[in-house]
């Protein structure tokens, strides 16, 4: 199993290059950052763009992966975010996943001006969405007349350092995101079942993403794949014992097993914002990334 983390761009590049450099030396595997143009608690304060957050931690890091977590159509376009991507994987070395998902009903959803979409024009346009980002990072001209993105002789030269492409991580838990994860995907992520997050007990949360990883099977095996090809990711924090997992050593490692046992290959968790819902200890998460996965191995 594989620690990561998760660093939301809150901090002027003056604090935020500190927290990237850190990531890297304490040994996560990845950094990820979310791609919102607001977020939650966060919508009033500080809120940096993803995507420059990310090149300027290319800059100063130089093994540790780099990503979204995730990149959603809310307010992105598969052509322009194309370009961006493979400027990114160039600067970074080919160190880039990219995290992508259908999105959902927050800020990010009617910033642009618009009303925010159904549940099934997300999921339409992601399905669209993904499938153009995949030809436009693997193909060097592309024209494609889709329902909601379009491509007109776009040029992509000389595309990712990564070959074919970029990873893709696709977030889903419904039948047709499991279908693109099962396609497009490197890996699958989840932040488990939403509905358990605030009432559930920590065993029906397992429970839940027992059954999302076996749906993935069977999406994986409805197109031919080997579901263990796809590396099967848990964003923490949104499930019912969020709260005391970084409040120990003892308690992570009791997290990461039991989740390591339903088959989950990387566990992702954040960085410690102050006052806020991330809020944790700083000693404590970085005990967490120096001993914690050495514990889990023994």
């Amino acid at each position: 199993m594989r620690l990561s983390t998760v660093v939301l761009p809150v901090h002027r590049w003056s604090e935020g290059r500190k927290i990237w450099r850190r990531a890297e030396e304490l040994g996560f595997h990845a950094a990820y950052t979310y791609d919102h143009l607001s977020w939650r608690t966060f919508r009033d304060g500080p809120w940096f763009g993803a995507v420059p957050t990310l090149t300027a931690a290319a800059a100063v890091t130089r093994d540790i992966r780099l990503g979204t977590l995730v990149t959603s159509p809310n307010f992105r376009h598969p052509v322009t975010l194309a370009k961006e991507l493979i400027t990114l994987d160039d600067v970074s070395g080919g160190r880039i996943t990219l995290g992508v998902g259908a999105g959902g009903t927050g800020f990010d959803a009617t910033a642009l001006g618009r009303e925010a979409w159904t549940p099934r024009e997300r999921a339409d346009r992601f399905a669209e969405f993904v499938a153009l980002l995949d030809r436009l990072l693997t193909e060097d001209a592309v024209t494609r007349e889709g329902v909601h993105y379009s491509a007109r002789e776009v040029r992509n030269v000389p595309g990712c350092v990564q070959r074919p492409r970029l990873p893709f991580a696709v977030a889903a838990t419904g039948p047709r995101g499991m279908r693109l994860a099962a396609r497009y995907g490197r890996a699958w992520v989840t932040t488990g079942d939403p509905k358990l997050s605030e009432t559930g007990t920590p065993e029906q949360s397992r429970a839940a993403l027992r059954e999302q990883v076996g749906r993935l099977g069977e999406a994986c095996a409805r197109v031919g794949r080997d579901v263990g090809e796809l590396d099967k990711i848990l964003l923490t924090g949104f499930t019912p014992e969020a709260n005391g997992l970084l409040e120990s050593v003892d308690a992570f490692v009791d997290f990461a097993g039991r989740h390591a046992e339903l088959g989950f290959d990387e566990i992702v968790v954040h960085a410690p914002v102050p006052d806020s819902v991330f809020a944790a200890d700083e000693a404590v998460f970085e005990r967490i990334a120096l001993e914690g996965m050495a514990q889990l191995e023994r």
